[in-house]
């Protein structure tokens, strides 16, 4: 038999290929971007440092308010706050099942006493 001679390479099936991979790509790009950053998860890249002068709140999914191991009223949490100087830093807790509408009011209260000093909690990513 007789061998022919190539003068040219059909380029289709590499462009086929490196289409696919290129979706292939996109597609996981996508994903990775989406599924770093969880909605239920409350998450930061870096823990605050914690002040001398400064309150823990703890906001439990049934929407409670948590003071040194004790569950907080109404009357009490609006007590507690009153008594908080504007330089003292102050911790919330929540956890990621609350409601927003806890959080939203809890941080209105603290806002209504000028307390600004405020950071909410987050878990470090991993």
């Amino acid at each position: 038999m007789e061998e022919k001679e190539f003068n040219s390479i059909n380029v289709i099936p590499l462009v086929d290929i490196m289409l696919v991979l290129l979706t292939i790509v996109l597609t996981t790009a996508t994903f990775i971007v989406q599924g770093s950053i969880p909605v239920n998860l409350p998450t930061a890249g870096k823990q605050a440092e914690r002040s001398l002068r400064s309150v823990d709140l703890f906001l439990t999914k049934e929407g409670k308010i948590i003071y040194s191991n004790r569950e907080l009223s109404s009357q009490e949490l609006q007590t507690l706050i009153s008594l908080i100087s504007p330089e003292t830093n102050v911790n919330l807790y929540a956890d990621r099942d609350a409601s927003v509408q806890s959080l939203v009011s809890l941080i209105d209260l603290l806002k209504k006493h000028n307390l600004q000093r405020l950071s909410i909690k987050t878990q470090a990513i991993r």
